[in-house]
């Protein structure tokens, strides 16, 4: 009886036959439930109504790649841009971001019930891969490289903070966020104290502060 509530509410058909009170749930079994109505303790059986559910096909990007896999769930639940699930499979088990929705004629929407979409895209965000633009120490962007952290999608990026990854010592000057995160005003952020995780991360700049890195040899 995981699935099912302590009350239910459903017609009772000694006091109130055609209008829904609220019943105890006293077992399950068989696909039945016993009840027992709360205005007059009369116990019956009645068979709950089960949630329709579907099957959507899901594509997980995941470090420039993908793969498909399969998601069950209730016909008519919203899927939106930005939400977020967990995707089990054989091979996997992680949490995923919805990046695009594809309904029937390769239509891409924001939001649709589960019964209208043919595909959902979605990229992992347990653990990600940030790219990260390093300045020289003296401001100059001729010499600027690129590295990739792999980090916990929840792993915070804070303006003003110095970061350390293996040989890679920097001071965060600014970032990025990925298209179609919500609850970001903009797409760059450079105030001290700005922070973001990092599945919302599309790239990081910085100022390097590795001693040796941009001495004269």
């Amino acid at each position: 009886m995981n699935d099912i509530p302590e009350r239910i509410p459903t017609a009772c058909p000694s006091c109130s036959p055609d209008l829904e009170t609220v019943h105890e749930v006293l077992t399950e079994g068989g696909g039945t439930l016993t009840v027992r109505c709360s205005e007059c303790s009369h116990v019956h059986k009645i068979q709950p109504e089960r949630e329709r559910e579907i099957t959507l096909d899901v594509i997980v990007s995941q470090d420039g790649e993908s793969f498909s896999a399969n998601v069950t769930t209730p016909e008519d639940e919203p899927v939106e841009v930005g939400d977020e699930f967990i995707l089990e499979t054989e091979a996997v088990l992680s949490t995923v971001r919805v990046t695009s929705i594809e309904l029937e004629g390769h239509k891409r929407v924001e939001e649709a019930p589960a019964d209208e979409i043919q595909t959902v895209w979605t990229r992992e965000v347990d653990n990600v891969s940030v790219s990260v633009t390093i300045h020289p120490q003296d401001g100059s962007r001729d010499d600027s490289r690129s590295i990739t952290v792999h980090v916990p999608g929840d792993y915070e990026f804070e303006v003003g903070e110095i970061e350390e990854f293996g040989d890679d010592e920097f001071e965060i000057d600014a970032f990025v966020v990925r298209d179609a995160v919500q609850g970001y005003h903009r797409d760059r952020y450079e105030m001290e104290g700005d922070t973001v995780p990092a599945k919302d991360t599309k790239r990081v700049y910085a100022y390097d502060q590795t001693t040796s890195a941009w001495s004269a040899w």
